[in-house]
C-alpha cells in the first residue's frame, strides 16, 4: 500500500474517470510556487506532530486521519479555502465538515495554525474536561465554544449528510440575497470523510439528494485508506465507491491524497466547476503515514501508534524532544494566508456595505436571519387570529397555523419526505428548493423524497449554516429513521431544527401496527434537550408552533393527529395558548372542592374533558409539553398540580412509563395496535370517556 501511494494518481487507477480534470497552469512551477509547497509540506508535517502529541497526551484519540490526510488539511488550510479567523461567523466563508469526527486532532492542529482562537494549551488538553478540544468536534453550545467548527461529528456519515444541507442552505441564501450588482454568497462546502462515513446509509441518501438538486458548491473529500477500524476495509466492502458517486450524478476524481501538487490543482479544479454537479474527490492515502509500525494497517486508526510517536516524529524531521513544535516560517506562512483571506473578507465587506445600501428591507431580513431574531412568543401567539370552533385533527390545524408563521418569520422554510399531504406542512405560496420542474432555489417547500435519515441530517446542516430556521415532516413512527439526528441536534442546541410528526397514535387505524406508534411519542421525550409538543386542540397547536420557532436553546418535536378532537371551546382559546407555552395547565378546574386530577394531552384531552364533566371536585390538566412544563417555576408547577392531591390519573394513547412521575395510575396502550378504523381501535384499548370514567369510578 505505501509504495503504490508513493507511485502517485496511477499507483492507484490503472485508468482516470473521464471527469477528472487536469489544469496545467496549476502545474507550471515558479519560485513562488515552490516556496508555498514547501511551506504547505512542513505545515502537513507539523500538524501530524501536533496531532501526535495531543493523542499521546491524553492517551486516547485517533491518529490514523491526521496522520494521513496532512496534506489535504495543508491545502485546504493554507491555499484553498477561504475565511477569516477573526471573524469565524464571517457569513461568507467556506465551510469545512470533518465527518470522520474520530480524527478530531486534524481538524484541531490546522485551526490552530491557521489563526483561529484555539490556543496550543487547548491542544495540550485534548479530551480532557471543560477543554475546547473535545473527543469529537462538537458545534458551539453551552457546553463547548470551539471556533471553526461548522458540525457536531462523530456518528459516521453524519458530516456528509449535514455538508448537503449547508450546501442546499448556501444555494438558497444566493437566490435570496444575491442580486444582479452586488454578490454576497458565493462560498464552497467541503467535507472530509472516509471509507465508515460511505458505508453508512445516510450519505448515500444525502448524496442522491445533493446530486439532484445539482448542488455544485458541495466537496466531498474521500479519505480512501482502505482502513476501517476491525480489519482493512476489503474485508467488508467490495463496491467502487467512486463509480457508485458518479451514478448518483457527482462529478469525480481519483488521485493521489499525498502529492500535493495534485491535491492542490483537484481541489482548484472542483471548486472552480459550477457544472451542477456536487464534486467527489477520492484521495488515496495511507493511514497513520510517517508512523512505520503502524501505517497503513488498521493498527493505525486509534490511539496504538502511541508508543511510536518520537520515532515517528523524528522520522518526519521534526526536533527531538519538543512537543507540539511549529516553526516559525509556518507561523510567518499562515500569517500571509491570513493577510489575503483578509484581503478577500474586506473587500467582501465593501461589496455587503454597497449590497446594504441598495437593499435595505432585503438587509434588514438577512441580518434578522443571521441573528435568528423572531418576535417574542407571548407576542406571536397574539398575530394568529382565532380558529375555528369545529372538530379537527391537529395536522390539518397545523397547516392553518404554518401559513401563519410562515410569514412571521420570513427565514422559515419547511419539507417533507414524501409526505406533504399527509403531513400538511406545506407553505402555500412558498414556492418550492430545488433544481428543474417548477423548483428554484429561492423555494421554501424542500422535497426530500423517502429520506428521512437524509432529511433529519440535512435539517441540521441548515441549521449549522445558520440563516433558516428548518422544519421536516413525515409520520411520527418513522421518526426512528431519523432518530440519529434528532439526537445530535438535541446536543448541539440547534433551536433552527423542529420536527413535524403526524398520525401520533393508534388512532391512525387502518394502516396497522407498522404504522401506529405507541412508544415512539415517549422515546423522543427521553432525549434530553428536545421539547416535544403533543397538542390537545387548535389553539394549542398555535402555541406548539409558536415555540417551534421562538425557542432558544434547542430543537421541537411537534406530534400532531390524524384523528380528529373536539376544541375545548368552554375556555377562552388565548388563556389555552399562553397555558400551552408552559407546557401544562389547567383546562377545566373544579367547581367544588379539588379531589381529584386528570391528566391528559393529545386527542386524550377531550376524553379527560368529557369524563369530568359530571364530577364537580375534578379538575382537568392538559400538559401537551412535558419537557416546558418541568421548567416552570416550582410555585406554578404546584399551582397546576397541588401536591396535597394525591388522586390523580392520566390518560394518553401510548405507553404509561413516564407518565407515573404525575399520577399514580395511568390509562394508556403498552402493546402494539391492531388493523381496523381508527375509532375502533381507540375504543378497543380504552381510549375513551366511558373507558376514562370507568378507571377514576375504581379508584380508592
Amino acid at each position: 500500500i505505501a509504495a503504490a501511494a508513493l507511485t502517485g494518481v496511477e499507483g492507484f487507477a490503472t485508468q482516470r474517470p473521464a471527469s477528472f480534470v487536469r489544469q496545467t497552469a496549476l502545474s507550471m512551477s515558479t519560485a513562488a510556487d515552490v516556496d508555498t509547497k514547501a511551506a504547505l509540506l512542513t505545515a502537513a508535517n507539523e500538524a501530524r506532530g501536533l496531532a501526535m502529541d495531543s493523542i499521546r497526551a491524553a492517551h486516547s484519540g485517533h491518529m490514523g486521519l491526521p496522520l494521513g490526510a496532512a496534506e489535504i488539511g495543508a491545502s485546504l488550510y493554507g491555499s484553498q479555502m477561504s475565511y477569516n479567523p477573526q471573524d469565524p461567523q464571517w457569513i461568507n466563508r467556506d465551510r469545512f465538515i470533518l465527518s470522520a469526527g474520530h480524527g478530531s486532532m486534524f481538524l484541531y492542529s490546522w485551526l490552530n495554525l491557521a489563526g483561529f482562537d484555539l490556543p496550543m494549551e487547548e491542544l495540550k488538553n485534548f479530551r480532557q474536561h471543560h477543554s475546547m478540544t473535545p473527543g469529537h468536534p462538537e458545534f458551539p453550545n453551552s457546553e463547548h465554544n470551539t471556533p471553526g467548527i461548522e458540525s457536531t461529528t462523530g456518528p459516521l456519515g453524519q458530516g456528509v449528510a449535514n455538508a448537503v444541507g449547508l450546501a442546499a442552505s448556501e444555494k438558497m441564501a444566493e437566490a435570496r440575497y444575491n442580486t444582479a450588482d452586488h454578490k454576497i454568497f458565493d462560498h464552497s462546502i467541503f467535507v472530509l470523510a472516509g471509507d465508515g462515513c460511505f458505508q453508512e446509509g445516510v450519505s448515500a441518501e444525502a448524496a442522491c439528494f445533493a446530486a439532484h438538486e445539482k448542488l455544485d458548491n458541495l466537496i466531498v473529500l474521500y479519505d480512501a485508506n482502505e482502513v476501517t477500524l476491525d480489519k482493512m476495509a476489503e474485508y467488508t466492502q467490495s463496491e467502487d465507491v467512486l463509480k457508485r458517486y458518479e451514478a448518483y450524478g457527482w462529478e469525480v476524481y481519483d488521485i493521489d491524497g499525498h502529492d500535493l501538487d495534485v491535491v492542490e490543482e483537484t481541489i482548484a479544479a472542483a471548486k472552480a466547476s459550477k457544472n451542477g454537479k456536487p464534486k467527489f474527490i477520492k484521495c488515496n492515502t495511507i493511514i497513520g503515514k510517517g508512523m512505520e509500525e503502524t501505517e497503513g494497517t488498521n493498527a493505525a486508526h486509534g490511539e496504538a501508534g502511541v508508543p511510536y510517536v518520537d520515532k515517528a516524529k523524528a522520522n518526519i524531521g521534526l526536533p527531538e524532544g519538543e512537543g507540539w513544535y511549529v516553526s516559525e516560517g509556518t507561523r510567518e506562512f499562515f500569517a500571509g494566508v491570513q493577510a489575503k483571506n483578509e484581503a478577500v473578507y474586506d473587500k467582501w465587506v465593501e461589496t455587503y456595505d454597497a449590497w446594504k445600501e441598495a437593499n435595505p428591507e432585503l438587509a434588514a431580513e438577512l441580518e434578522d436571519a443571521v441573528a435568528d431574531n423572531v418576535m417574542p412568543a407571548d407576542e406571536m401567539i397574539k398575530e394568529i387570529a382565532q380558529m375555528e370552533d369545529a372538530n379537527e385533527a391537529t395536522r390539518v390545524s397545523g397547516y392553518k397555523v404554518i401559513q401563519e408563521i410562515a410569514k412571521l418569520v420570513p427565514h422559515y422554510i419547511s419539507g417533507s419526505a414524501d409526505l406533504h399531504g399527509s403531513t400538511r406542512n406545506y407553505i402555500d405560496e412558498g414556492g418550492n428548493f430545488g433544481a428543474g420542474f417548477d423548483k428554484s432555489y429561492a423555494g421554501k417547500n424542500l422535497y426530500f423524497g423517502i429520506r428521512e435519515h437524509a432529511m433529519g441530517s440535512i435539517m441540521n446542516g441548515f441549521a449549522y449554516h445558520g440563516l433558516f430556521k428548518v422544519s421536516g415532516s413525515t409520520f411520527l413512527v418513522f421518526v426512528d429513521y431519523l432518530r440519529p439526528t434528532v439526537r445530535v441536534a438535541s446536543l448541539a442546541e440547534l433551536n433552527r431544527v423542529s420536527y413535524i410528526l403526524t398520525h401520533d397514535s393508534i388512532g391512525v387505524g387502518e394502516d396497522g401496527p407498522t404504522h401506529q406508534p405507541v412508544e415512539t411519542v415517549s422515546g423522543l421525550r427521553v432525549i434530553p434537550n428536545l421539547d416535544v409538543y403533543r397538542p390537545g386542540d387548535a389553539e394549542e397547536t398555535v402555541a406548539a408552533y409558536v415555540h417551534s420557532v421562538t425557542r432558544k436553546e434547542g430543537p421541537v418535536a411537534l406530534i400532531l393527529s390524524r384523528q380528529g378532537m373536539d376544541q375545548n371551546s368552554a375556555m377562552d382559546y388565548m388563556e389555552r395558548r399562553e397555558g400551552a407555552l408552559k407546557g401544562g395547565y389547567v383546562a377545566k378546574k373544579e367547581t367544588e372542592d379539588l379531589d381529584l386530577i386528570i391528566l391528559a394531552t393529545g386527542s386524550e384531552v377531550q376524553h379527560a374533558l368529557a369524563a369530568a364533566a359530571d364530577l364537580p371536585g375534578a379538575r382537568v390538566v392538559s400538559m401537551p409539553c412535558m419537557e416546558v412544563f418541568e421548567r416552570q417555576s416550582d410555585e406554578y408547577k404546584d399551582s397546576v398540580l397541588p401536591p396535597d392531591c394525591t388522586k390523580r390519573i392520566a390518560i394518553e394513547a401510548g405507553v404509561t412509563g413516564l407518565w407515573y412521575k404525575y399520577a399514580s395510575k395511568i390509562v394508556g396502550v403498552d402493546r402494539f395496535g391492531f388493523s381496523a378504523p381508527g375509532d375502533t381501535v381507540m375504543k378497543e384499548l380504552g381510549m375513551s370517556a366511558e373507558n376514562l370514567a370507568a378507571e377514576i369510578a375504581a379508584m380508592n
